[in-house]
């Protein structure tokens, strides 16, 4: 996987923290430093995170399934995306709501948590495709730090509009890799299915 290739996964895989800190910044009408960069630090420690984890439990199974890795990959990708596109265009996605409670710790720590799900399915991945996981884990981590620092400002400044659009992207792009990794494979690495 190229450098190119890892900075597009890692934008894609941020645009959950994208959205949701949009919606953060929907909740507030006056952001201090701290709320500016408390969630970016948040989703951005876990968005580097998450694929490590993956990593070393794909590395443990990579020798057990070498000849479907391909697929795999090709199906976790296909299926993270799909599951953004998806969201971008649920109509309860549209919908924002004021929370005074929004950059308390535990919610922060759940946000991140759970919009680094995918991240985790992307390190598997990362172990079949033999990625320098500490190069993509830091790249996902400060991309995502700086999108989701973007993202709060935006939705303070300009609501929800953006939210869809970034998931809908995002997911594309993760589809279009996985579509790619299943290609080079069958067509140019002269694998079999």
């Amino acid at each position: 996987m190229s450098l190119l290739e890892i900075i597009l996964v890692a934008i894609s895989l941020s645009m959950d923290a994208f959205a949701v800190s949009i919606m953060l910044g929907l909740s507030t009408k006056k952001l201090a430093l701290k709320e500016i960069l408390a969630p970016g630090l948040f989703f951005g420690f876990f968005q580097a995170l998450m694929p490590l984890i993956g990593y070393f439990a794909g590395i443990y199974f990579v020798d057990k399934i070498q000849t479907i890795a391909h697929w795999l990959a090709f199906a976790l990708l296909v299926l993270i995306g799909g599951k953004m596109i998806k969201e971008s265009l649920s109509k309860s996605n549209v919908e924002g709501e004021e929370d005074k409670n929004s950059f308390q710790f535990l919610r922060l720590l759940g946000l991140a948590i759970a919009t680094s799900i995918d991240a985790l399915a992307i390190g598997i991945t990362f172990a079949f495709l033999k990625v320098n996981v500490a190069l993509a884990a830091t790249i996902t981590g400060l991309i995502t730090f700086a999108i989701s620092t973007c993202g709060l400002k935006l939705g303070h400044i300009f609501g929800i509009k953006f939210k869809s659009k970034a998931e809908f992207i995002g997911g594309c792009v993760l589809i279009i890799l996985g579509v790619k990794i299943l290609t080079e494979h069958l067509f140019f690495n002269g694998g079999a299915a």
